[in-house]
């Protein structure tokens, strides 16, 4: 899945984002190949995949199953911001980062909704509209489809979600404080009811950007 046709995660500093490294004005990027530095950092992400899912299911730590997927959400700027810094932009980047994004996010929620740390319905609407969008992008770029950029409203529901349900997760642990589940559980439900309304949103917008895109890709491809 290309990145820069990926909602939700284009722009969002993945591996294959464009732009200047900071501090610069805009410079031309160019591949730099298979082994760079922010693909072997995405790599590490999805290597820890299934720690998530041994963590989660073997040694049933869902607390500390909890906090890594915190940190795999939080630390998806990182590799966009190696390549762009350092001039480590590649092909593969574009399409491994944000496929590494969406599957953790699948993985993740379906994960949580099969240990029962968060209502179905709220899990299901998450999985459904990822996989959905997924088909959607894939579809578009198959036909020739230009870039389609991420909007706000994608940007922030995918950062409330990707808070909301490591929160789920933690305040599932009946090994910590009562107290503390139910701080995490309002913390959980403060970030994933707002988030659902910005990804729904999004979702919906994404369609007509979708047939944009398309139109403009495919007038581009004739002239």
């Amino acid at each position: 899945m290309s990145e820069a046709s990926d909602p939700d995660v284009a722009g969002t500093a993945g591996s294959g984002g464009s732009g200047a490294p900071d501090g610069g004005a805009d410079v031309e990027l160019v591949d730099a190949g298979l082994w760079t530095v922010p693909n072997l950092i995405t790599l590490v992400r999805l290597l820890c995949i299934p720690l998530f899912l041994w963590l989660l299911f073997v040694q049933e730590a869902q607390a500390v199953a909890a906090v890594l997927l915190a940190l795999l959400g939080a630390t998806d700027w990182v590799d966009g911001y190696v390549a762009r810094r350092f001039g480590q932009v590649s092909t593969v980047g574009k399409m491994f980062d944000p496929t590494v994004d969406r599957l953790l996010l699948i993985v993740g929620v379906g994960s949580i909704i099969i240990v029962g740390a968060v209502p179905l319905w709220l899990g299901l609407i998450v999985v459904v509209r990822e996989i959905v969008l997924s088909i959607w992008v894939v579809a578009l770029l198959a036909l020739g489809g230009a870039r389609m950029d991420v909007t706000m409203a994608g940007k922030t529901g995918t950062f409330l979600m990707m808070a909301a349900f490591p929160a789920f997760l933690m305040a599932s642990d009946e090994r910590l404080a009562e107290g503390v589940r139910n701080v995490l559980e309002l913390i959980a439900w403060g970030c994933a009811l707002p988030g659902l309304v910005f990804s729904m949103i999004a979702f919906v917008g994404y369609f007509p950007m979708g047939l944009e895109s398309l139109r403009r890709g495919r007038a581009e491809a004739a002239s």
